[in-house]
């Protein structure tokens, strides 16, 4: 027998009716949910999400200032500007940034030190802003990018305008050179100000005055679509282009003192007496700096550093050598000032000198002597001994005091970097830096300026300066006017002063200059051959710096002595006698002589200075 079970409805219904309020339930609170997030996003959110929104329309693109023009005295250009291209990215509309990177790398070349610059930038500055990736693209590289431009989303070719030095090498030194941002200076630059800026100065003026050349951002605000591509420009703040720079360098000037070296090592520094103003700076070998804005690699940079003649060596401002008998007209006018000597004070030379008590002969550069020697002629014909004998009267404490009055032994201020001090030796440094206590013999040899005294060629040419002026000291400087590139107004720079040496008796300075006059017009002068057929009068005192020691019983041989172990030559002086408007200090690294090598490349640039029509 089958039995059938009877439905119930009411159960089924009740069912039925759960499962309908749990669906009810679950809708009504997926709705919630939604109406909740509505109200985030369009209410609470707004404000958020609009400014997003805009973000996706509108760009903030920066525009780098046109960099300031340097130039000589008399408008010849030493730094501009010219067209380059250079590859950018923009790391957000690229979808795979690595893969980019590696594909562009073999259209073009990319260097590691590329890829280490464009990802220091990437870190540090906006994701929609164009980041260089390569520059100064050749036209070969140029021409293979556009032609595959369609396969690189957020990478473009774009043109800008680069450093360039049209004089290279003749006056490296002193304008130096921009290179490309690197991590320390990210570090201290204003990064919203240098946006969109690949380069920036270095060394020289171009880093002295980077404020003034580098001037002010702009930007645009441009509209864009999904896929980035320019539509419009809603807004522009023009960028300020910085200041153009007029040095007081004279480019006539630096090249006949450059020219006149020849095959020399060396350095030569012009000062005008009166102003300040560095009207010559040469340190041969120079170097081309467009080299350091392109970019060295490793190798070529290593070649430089490397080389035997160390061409990125200034040895104008970083040189420092003994400053030999340069160092005679200033001691000699410590005597008078101390009253040691009297102008008529003479002495027996006959060819060294002894301290009492002591057997060892400090030598003059002249062995059988000088014979009888007073002030003037001591100077004229560069006697030794005469001036070890002052130099042990003097004693070192007052022979270090006076060279301070001239600047020895301290940076002049000159307005660029890199400056050293020398050094004007005296017991207290002596005593710091070696623990040694000072010897009566170092101040014989600090009296005809070798042993521990060291000078660079830009002091010798202030110290030059200030013999020149009687005493006046100005602050050595390569700023002649700043010019706006809107108005063309120039702002003149004006001389600094420095407290005057103070000289009791002014007759003193006479002495010293009319025994410097004897060194070129002399007879008996160590410089006269370089003052053959002048039309003018000039001061001089010649110099020879020891490279290495000779033993007591030694002679120096110069045909036996290889080249780079040679003399020193050095020279300075100041022209013309009456009216000193030019003061100039030389020295020829292993030139042996300074009569012969250094005196003759001065004579070269007074005549090109006073025969040329300068005020």
């Amino acid at each position: 027998m089958t039995y059938f079970a009877i439905k119930d409805h009411t159960a089924e219904t009740r069912r039925f009716v759960r499962r309908i309020w749990w669906s009810m339930a679950m809708v009504g609170c997926a709705v919630l949910i939604l109406v909740a997030r509505l109200v985030h996003l369009q209410v609470l959110s707004h404000e958020h999400f609009a400014t997003r929104s805009q973000e996706n329309r509108v760009k903030v693109i920066a525009e780098p200032p046109l960099r300031g023009m340097i130039y000589d005295r008399n408008g010849v250009l030493l730094a501009g500007n010219q067209p380059s291209f250079r590859l950018e990215v923009i790391p957000e509309q690229v979808a795979n940034l690595e893969e980019t990177l590696a594909e562009l790398g073999k259209l073009v070349e990319i260097t590691e030190s590329d890829l280490k610059r464009f990802h220091s930038l990437r870190r540090r500055m906006p994701r929609f802003q164009g980041i260089p990736l390569r520059l100064h693209l050749s036209e070969e590289e140029i021409g293979r990018f556009a032609v595959n431009r369609h396969l690189f989303p957020g990478v473009d070719i774009v043109a800008a305008l680069t450093r360039h030095y049209p004089l290279a090498e003749h006056v490296a030194h002193v304008v130096g050179y921009v290179g490309r941002i690197d991590e320390d200076e990210l570090q201290h630059l204003d990064v919203a100000n240098y946006s969109g800026t690949t380069h920036v100065g270095k060394i020289g003026v171009e880093k002295s005055y980077e404020s003034v050349l580098h001037g002010k951002v702009g930007y645009q605000h441009v509209e864009t679509n999904a896929q980035g591509r320019l539509l419009r420009v809603l807004e522009r703040v023009a960028p300020i282009p910085g200041k153009n720079l007029f040095l007081t360098i004279d480019m006539r000037l630096q090249m006949v003192a450059e020219e006149a070296f020849g095959d020399f090592t060396g350095a030569v520094v012009a000062i005008d007496p009166n102003t300040g103003e560095v009207l010559a700076m040469v340190s041969k070998p120079g170097y081309d700096p467009n080299l350091f804005v392109r970019g060295l690699d490793a190798k070529q940079y290593q070649a430089l550093q490397e080389h035997e003649d160390r061409p990125l060596y200034n040895r104008a401002l970083r040189g420092q050598y003994p400053p030999g008998s340069t160092m005679k007209p200033f001691i000699g006018l410590a005597g008078l000032e101390y009253k040691i000597v009297s102008p008529s004070h003479t002495i027996f030379c006959p060819g060294f000198y002894q301290l009492p008590g002591h057997e060892h002969r400090y030598r003059d550069w002249k062995r059988w002597g000088h014979g009888k020697v007073n002030l003037e002629r001591a100077i004229v014909e560069s006697c030794d001994v005469y001036f070890y004998d002052l130099a042990r009267e003097l004693g070192i404490d007052r022979l270090h005091e006076f060279q301070k009055l001239f600047g020895f032994g301290s940076k002049t201020g000159i307005d660029i970097g890199g400056e050293l001090a020398g050094l004007a030796p005296s017991r207290e440094w002596k005593e710091a830096t070696r623990g040694q206590p000072w010897y009566p013999g170092e101040t014989l040899i600090a009296g005809i300026g070798q042993g521990y005294t060291l000078t660079t060629p830009l002091q010798l040419a202030s110290a030059t300066a200030t013999l020149a002026t009687r005493g006046k000291r100005l602050v050595p400087r390569l700023l002649h006017a700043l010019q706006d590139p809107d108005t063309h107004e120039m702002t003149l720079q004006e001389p600094v002063h420095k407290e005057p040496v103070p000289v009791v008796d002014p007759a003193n300075w006479d002495h010293a200059i009319a025994a410097m006059t004897g060194v070129v017009h002399g007879e008996r002068g160590t410089a006269r051959a370089s003052a053959a057929g002048v039309q003018y009068r000039y001061a001089g005192k010649t110099g020879t710096a020891q490279v290495f020691g000779i033993k007591q019983d030694e002679k120096y041989d110069e045909e036996k002595i290889a080249r780079k172990l040679r003399d020193h030559a050095l020279f300075i002086a100041f022209a013309p006698l009456e009216n000193p408007r030019l003061a100039v200090a030389v020295i020829v690294e292993n030139g042996s002589s300074g009569g012969s090598v250094a005196a003759p490349i001065a004579r070269k640039i007074f005549d090109a200075y006073l025969s040329g029509g300068n005020p």
